[in-house]
């Protein structure tokens, strides 16, 4: 009688082994010519990364046959690496500002969530598969993001900010030199306009209760805001405390918009996370970063779209002026904190210049001074740090999001080879494969 016991148990466990084995989901087998699995480090030879369930289940050195039932993909005259990373975009802006300006008081929500659909799109086509948003409309932004985690439209995950805070007035106000009732009206609706600490904390809370993922603010003067007065700073160290402080508390980083050193100065020391563009770093400042752990996202690519449109007549007065100020000595002052040791992460503030083509940052950043492997380190790891999320994001380790992207040769020799990026898969899903779209949703 125990014996037969001991029989039935055996025979039920290798059912339940067998059942478990034929109900898991089949794999994808990605063979890699070469693949730079952790940035920062040398990348492998020939390589085989197992993808199962959207999440990246082993990596092996050699091409290893597929299993039974798995798809293979084929990438071994490729170089493989992890999906890239923008922490700077603007996911509705319009990119031809010509059109822009012609139409934006014409256009409806609704006509700027179809653009933003579009350019989640085209990004995503590029080889971004995560994008940090840092200045959209809070139900809109907050819209797409779901729908595409949720696999109803195609593009990047998001990591959302909402509506920038901003005080009255200043960068972020897109009330300025509006009509009267324009301005009023505008205001009225301007959950993210705050003056005086308390009320700062009162914003903040409003764009977290609206689903933000991130907080952003913007510490001083901006390049596209019409409002003359230059790039210092706009808010005072205890509205930007609040700000920092509240949104800690309810578990947000915070990225803060600033270009003149005292603004930088001021939010660093107020405990942000990420300075982003910081056109008038100086040596005090960088030795903040460092002593901080602040984060710097140069978005180099965005001042000189800007001095391009501007002179094409696309900008108003304002801001062509303050578009020439900034591109004279942004790339010098960011090439020095970049020899200064300060962590910097990939960002473009796309939307400014065209979506798509954020690749484009890597060719500016290795000329300020960074290697091709610190900028794409800056695009996958790094990155993925900054946003908190390195247990899923920037490498190809078991475990991850299976987000990885593939390029004709390596980029550690030639960084403008991410400028055209041959396949993109994200989270297990391939959307671009022999540089051709794929059909999405996928059969």
């Amino acid at each position: 009688m125990k014996t037969l016991l001991i029989t039935i148990a055996c025979a039920m466990a290798l059912t339940g082994a067998a059942k478990a084995q034929t109900s898991a989901p089949p794999a994808t087998y990605i063979h890699a010519g070469a693949l730079l699995d952790r940035p920062g480090q040398a990348p492998r030879g020939a390589s085989t990364v197992i993808v199962r369930d959207g999440k990246i289940e082993a990596v092996r050195d050699g091409h290893l046959p597929p299993e039974a039932g798995a798809k293979l993909v084929d990438l071994s005259r490729q170089f493989v690496l992890p999906g890239l990373i923008d922490m700077h975009v603007h996911i509705f802006s319009d990119d031809d500002k010509f059109r822009s300006r012609m139409l934006a008081n014409t256009r409806d929500a609704e006509d700027n969530f179809v653009l933003g659909v579009d350019n989640a799109r085209r990004t995503l086509a590029a080889g971004f598969t995560t994008l940090r948003d840092l200045g959209s409309d809070v139900h809109a932004v907050t819209a797409l993001r779901d729908g595409i985690n949720a696999g109803l439209l195609e593009g990047p995950t998001l990591v959302v900010a909402g509506r920038g805070i901003s005080i009255t007035g200043g960068h972020g106000d897109g009330s300025n030199n509006q009509n009267r009732d324009i301005a009023e009206l505008s205001r009225s609706r301007a959950s993210n306009l705050c003056n005086g600490a308390d009320d700062c904390r009162r914003a903040v809370r409003e764009q977290i209760s609206q689903g933000a993922d991130v907080i952003k603010f913007t510490a001083t003067g901006g390049v596209l805001s019409n409002v003359a007065g230059g790039l210092g700073a706009q808010m005072y160290p205890d509205e930007m405390k609040a700000i920092v402080d509240t949104a800690h508390m309810f578990g947000r980083k915070v990225a803060a918009h600033a270009h003149g050193q005292d603004g930088i100065k001021a939010a660093i020391l107020a405990g942000v996370d990420s300075i982003e563009h910081g056109t008038y770093t100086d040596a005090e400042t960088n030795a903040l970063f460092k002593q901080r752990g602040t984060w710097l996202v140069p978005t180099y690519v965005a001042p000189v779209a800007a001095v391009a449109q501007g002179r094409a007549g696309a900008l108003n007065p304002n801001s062509l002026a303050k578009a020439e100020e900034t591109v004279l000595l942004h790339g010098k002052n960011i090439g020095a904190a970049i020899r200064a040791g300060v962590p910097i992460a990939f960002g473009t503030d796309t939307g400014v210049s065209d979506h798509g083509k954020n690749a484009k940052e890597f060719t500016y950043m290795v000329g300020g001074g960074m290697t091709p492997a610190a900028a794409i380190r800056a695009a996958t790891l790094d990155a993925a740090i900054l946003l908190g999320r390195e247990a899923t994001l920037g490498s190809i380790e078991p475990g991850k999001d299976a987000d990885i992207i593939a390029v004709a040769s390596s980029p550690l020799e030639k960084v403008a080879e991410l400028e055209n990026v041959q396949f993109v898969m994200r989270r297990g899903v391939v959307h671009k494969l022999d540089g051709q779209r794929q059909a999405f949703p996928p059969n």
